[in-house]
């Protein structure tokens, strides 16, 4: 069985080796390949799966996705203990080390930049999210079609006391609005000011992400390691009046979003 290099993350040498037990996508250990003073970490996967039509085809399986960028994402972080790696997309495979070498050669002034700009330096996301009222599910239910609930019963509220209910809790849902993504301004601007640089991501989707509520704030900062435990700090000590609000601090990652790199010439297998 023919076996293809994927890279997980281009990085200086390491000035610790690699954990022995740390396996990566298809339970695969990683490993280093050194180029120009560059190392590339990867492993060896089958031919099989990770060619480009049986990729391909993997891609469109949730559950495997799931387990692949879970296996990814655990070199990626053992890898950010260790130094400043920049990481390669998801998929990012080789036919054999001559390939990956290659592509590290060709991208080498690319990749010596970004080492540079973020050495010792660590991404931080934060989210803000509204937790959203009974009325808001009924009002998102009708809006896609779905069956309203229950009727009240007969008599119970006249057509005139309906409509006050609905404009008293249409007023309060923009007004919760309002305050929540006048939080989320203030919070981003206090953020970006102790880090080094920002991004604003588009807001994550409640049915992919799994989170509760809707967000309205989806950022990440750039913050060099010693001022980590600082930048947390100031996050935890976020307090908003606003009910139905919630921040949500992650990390430390590595610098997905500030590498900067173009796409290159991954998945060349």
């Amino acid at each position: 069985m023919t076996a293809l290099r994927y890279v997980y993350a281009v990085c200086r040498p390491l000035g610790a080796p690699l954990q022995a037990q740390l396996t990566g996508v298809a339970g695969a250990p990683a490993r280093q390949l050194e180029h120009h003073g560059l190392i590339a970490v990867l492993s060896l996967v089958p031919e099989e799966d990770f060619a480009e039509a049986p990729l391909k085809a993997h891609l469109e399986d949730l559950d495997w996705l799931t387990d692949t960028a879970r296996a990814h994402q655990n070199v990626i972080d053992a890898l950010t203990g260790l130094t400043t790696p920049l990481p390669l997309r998801l998929g990012t495979v080789f036919r054999d080390d001559s390939g990956v070498r290659v592509m590290l050669e060709a991208r080498e002034k690319e990749f010596r930049h970004a080492m540079e700009r973020l050495e010792g330096r660590v991404e931080w996301g934060v989210k803000v999210y509204v937790e959203e009222s009974e009325a808001d599910e009924d009002e998102k239910g009708r809006e896609h079609g779905e069956k309203a609930g229950p009727a009240a019963p007969a008599g119970a509220v006249s057509g005139r006391d309906y409509l006050r209910q609905r404009r008293s809790r249409t007023r309060a849902h923009e007004e919760t609005w309002q305050r929540a993504e006048g939080f989320a301004r203030r919070l981003h601007d206090m953020l970006s000011a102790q880090a080094e640089d920002s991004r604003l991501h588009a807001p994550q989707s409640a049915t992919l992400s799994g989170a509760s509520g809707r967000n309205v704030l989806n950022a990440a900062y750039l913050v060099p390691r010693s001022r980590s435990e600082e930048f947390v700090e100031l996050v935890d000590r976020v307090e908003d009046d606003s009910p139905g609000v919630r921040v949500e601090l992650t990390g430390p990652w590595a610098a997905y979003s500030f590498t900067g790199l173009t796409e290159g010439t991954e998945g060349a297998a």
